[in-house]
């Protein structure tokens, strides 16, 4: 059978990375589809985009309804939703991929069929000054050691042995059937949410995580440097993958592992008690499937805040 891949390149004002992200692309030969989702550019990018596609006929361009911006994860939507081939790649147009990106990719998917992705480490391109700090943190998007594919979730959504990036991610288009599609209500943190759905339904497979296939551009417009969006939707985060776990079947160990990021998270807000037992009201009303266990009293404001409410019992 043909390793064939599709790849997905949402693009929004990227001028000045667009081609270097399609040019890496080109030469990955198990690519047979470059589909650019024009995301409402109002700059030079589907200009340029339009003037590779005379040269190379792999590229394909889509667009939204009436050529309106509906961010990443729409984008992305709308071209899992076209792509033809069997496997599904993405690459964020700021960033590019190295040499040799899919050859060993197609090795792991070749030895084990029932793999239904594989996942690789991603390095960082600065194109602006950094500091010492900077380069220290921004390494390797990789784990630090392979992992059986039913440890990936807790390893990851931890963060205990690293983080993955969706520019090394390989999979089946199958995927999607399984777990559904991006989440287009996160403006930020969809990249978690669609890879830690795939965790826990999927099987994952290392693949290369000790050097980069791709790579991510550090620039001054990036939106993983907007920490105060993050927060506010880490929260938000969590509460989609609760809700989509109840209706998925997710055990509920790994459920107690979402609640336990979501209050991590949510009581980071510094709240009175009496708005987070409404908010407990609301979240388990919304998943009455956790009205019944364990969980419903674990996770009582009351008793999650015992200490910091009651010190002097302990």
């Amino acid at each position: 059978m043909t390793f064939s891949i599709s790849v997905i390149i949402p693009a929004y004002n990227v001028e000045n990375f667009i081609e270097k992200a399609i040019v890496s692309v080109i030469q990955q030969p198990e690519v047979f589809e470059i589909l650019v989702i024009n995301d409402g550019s109002s700059d030079k990018t589907l200009e340029i985009v339009e003037k590779l596609q005379k040269g190379y006929s792999k590229i394909k361009i889509f667009n939204h309804f009436n050529g309106i911006n509906k961010g990443r994860s729409a984008s992305r939507n709308l071209g899992i939703k076209n792509a033809k081939e069997e496997y599904i790649a993405f690459l964020d147009a700021d960033d590019f991929y190295l040499e040799n990106r899919f050859a060993n990719d197609k090795k792991v998917f070749e030895k084990n069929k029932e793999t239904d992705g594989v996942y690789n480490a991603v390095g960082f391109e600065f194109y602006r000054d950094f500091s010492e700090s900077e380069i220290k943190k921004h390494k390797l998007s990789t784990l630090s050691k392979k992992i059986q594919p039913e440890e990936l979730f807790n390893s990851i959504v931890s963060s205990k042995l690293g983080y993955l990036h969706l520019n090394g991610l390989t999979v089946k288009k199958t995927v999607f059937d399984t777990i559904g599609v991006f989440n287009e209500s996160l403006v930020v943190a969809e990249d978690s949410d669609i890879i830690f759905k795939m965790a826990l339904k999927c099987r994952l497979e290392s693949g290369v995580i000790d050097m980069p296939l791709a790579k991510r551009g550090v620039h001054d417009s990036n939106i993983f440097t907007q920490d105060d969006l993050y927060k506010k939707y880490n929260v938000k985060l969590y509460e989609s993958l609760v809700g989509w776990s109840c209706k998925n079947n997710i055990s509920l160990v790994n459920i107690d592992t979402l609640l336990n990021w979501l209050w991590f998270f949510k009581f980071r807000t510094n709240k009175k008690v009496i708005n987070y037992i409404f908010y407990w009201i609301t979240l388990f009303g919304k998943n009455p499937k956790l009205i019944f266990s364990k969980l419903v009293i674990k996770y009582f404001p009351l008793v999650r805040l015992r200490q910091r409410l009651f010190p002097f019992l302990y």
